[in-house]
């Protein structure tokens, strides 16, 4: 009886753990999949801020000539 009774245990604790290495599974390939997002998220975020700043430097580049310019035709 207590042969069978571990037994029963043991098939018991197999089967959740199991059922919990398969929702470890799912969950660390979710998060990979929300990691790389939000990298990429991340990248794009860097990007459009370099791209930004050159904009923001050709504008003031820009109105300096501009400037510039309308003294010298005054």
């Amino acid at each position: 009886m207590l042969i069978a009774a571990d037994e029963e245990e043991k098939a018991k604790i197999q089967n959740d753990l199991r059922i919990l290495t398969e929702r470890l599974s799912r969950l660390n390939d979710n998060l990979a999949r929300k990691i790389a997002s939000r990298n990429e998220y991340d990248k794009t975020i860097q990007e459009t801020e370099a791209a930004y700043a050159k904009i923001m430097e050709s504008s003031q580049t820009l109105l300096h000539v501009l400037k510039r310019e309308s003294v010298n035709l005054t």
